[in-house]
């Protein structure tokens, strides 16, 4: 009885926001032709998580729009794990080498209002960010080799109204803990973990309503928090508010979710909440010395209730609190002629329960790989229990050199730290000698330690 009460309830939530879409995109659609195009005339190429270019070297074709995004690092860890594997990190994957972080390619298409966006992805980043996806173990078909290759791929088409309205279906990108997905739109090389630790892409519907130059309003219907498939009955809802002042000098967001993704959990509900502010508060282009000065902050907060969890409050009867709460600023420098700029930063996370921390890399599977009995993947799983604490802090500084709008080279140091056991010490989370086909060692066991120093080198491409 209560059962079937929950699952109504959701179902008519679902309704409602769906009801709520419609009856605002047919209001919209009578009103007068398009007034001007999305945030037009509003500087974004200072923002954390925009595009940095200040001309699109293809903007006039007119049905494609290509585009291309090389990402290679070389980065190193101070406890130097001997297996060359970096962990809890969704920027990088090996330690101690040159790496392929990322290889997107494709592009825009746009004919007679309708749209299309296409975005391969190789790269380590392509194994990295659905590890953590287990709606892909519920039924049949290997979605992550399905999609992932994948960063963005959808379609759909745009209205004529207001200053613009778009409804695309298919993968799309996050706005969820304000970082872009792609590298060269972000202040910083290693996310701090806000933005690690939320969502990167979404399977679904969105529907982008640009009200004015200055406000976008944008729902959603996704299949979940950053998955492939759907965990359980319910879809994921949620949507994204963006106001961009007229002077190009303040934009705020707001991006809410609702959905429920434990697998094997379907009454337990997640809420979360996801809310930057970013400020350019000196603006002196062309000039000698500091061109530029700009801080972004962002703020996010959510919960799991249900099943055994209890939201905020922990309760002996329904079960411990589950919550999620971080913190994460950056101020960022630019100067000759904005040719380099520096940053300086970091942010705070408290997640009991464990339920958006990233599992330590090669502890990330459920079970075993029965193909390879020395694979050390699920044998010694990162526990994600009701209850567990999971508390981390980071910081960071980088330099960087752009000696055009396509090309940046970065040099950042980064200090990460947790209060148990999480990230790669000297023993690495492989084998004893680092390497998967070694037979174990029964007494052996991943080597997590609580902290870490790293330096990175990065190339950031786009074109």
């Amino acid at each position: 009885m209560i059962s079937t009460l929950k699952m109504n309830t959701q179902i008519n939530s679902f309704r409602i926001l769906l009801l709520v879409a419609l009856t605002s995109l047919s209001s919209f659609q009578l009103l007068a032709q398009q007034k001007g195009e999305p945030f037009e005339g509003i500087d974004q190429t200072w923002q954390n998580g925009s595009d940095r270019r200040d001309s699109l070297p293809f903007k006039n074709m007119k049905i494609f729009s290509p585009s291309i995004l090389v990402d290679v690092n070389y980065n190193y860890s101070f406890n130097n794990p001997i297996d060359n594997t970096v962990v809890g990190s969704t920027a990088m994957a090996r330690h101690n080498e040159i790496q392929l972080a990322a290889l997107h390619f494709g592009g825009d298409f746009n004919y007679n209002n309708t749209r299309a966006r296409i975005m391969t992805q190789f790269g380590t980043r392509s194994t990295v960010i659905p590890r953590n996806d287990y709606s892909t173990f519920k039924g049949q078909y290997n979605l992550p080799d399905v999609y992932r290759y994948l960063s963005e791929a959808y379609a759909g088409y745009h209205f004529n109204k207001l200053h613009g309205i778009n409804i695309d279906a298919g993968l799309f990108m996050s706005y969820v803990g304000l970082n872009s997905f792609y590298q060269a739109e972000n202040w910083e090389y290693q996310a701090s973990f806000t933005s690690d630790n939320t969502p990167w892409f979404f399977n679904g519907v969105r529907c982008q309503i640009f009200i004015n130059k200055n406000w976008k309003v944008e729902p959603w219907i996704i299949n979940g928090w950053q998955s492939y498939g759907k965990f359980n009955s319910m879809p994921g809802v949620g949507g994204n508010i963006t106001y961009m002042s007229s002077n190009s000098h303040v934009k705020a967001l707001t991006n809410n979710y609702y959905g429920t993704d434990d697998a094997g959990f379907a009454h337990r509900t997640r809420f979360h909440s996801d809310n930057s502010l970013l400020v350019r508060y000196f603006n002196r282009p062309g000039k000698k010395g500091v061109n530029k000065m700009a801080f972004s902050l962002t703020g996010d907060f959510g919960f799991e209730k249900g099943d055994g969890v209890n939201g905020l409050k922990s309760d002996a009867v329904k079960g411990p609190a589950q919550y999620f709460a971080s913190i994460m600023f950056y101020n960022r420098m630019w100067f000759a002629k904005n040719k380099m700029a520096w940053t300086f930063g970091g942010g705070w996370m408290d997640n009991p329960g464990r339920y958006l921390v990233l599992y330590p890399t090669g502890q990330a599977s459920p079970l075993p790989n029965p193909n390879n009995p020395t694979q050390t993947a699920g044998a010694f799983p990162f526990s994600a229990n009701p209850g567990d604490k999971f508390i981390g802090w980071d910081v960071s500084t980088n330099l960087d050199l752009m000696p055009s709008d396509n090309l940046t080279f970065r040099t950042e140091l980064v200090y990460r730290n947790a209060d148990v056991p999480y990230f790669a010490g000297r023993g690495g989370v492989t084998s004893q000698t680092g390497y998967s086909t070694t037979p174990l060692d029964p007494t052996w066991r991943p080597d997590l330690v609580k902290s870490e120093t790293r330096l990175i080198f990065a190339l950031l491409y786009r074109l």
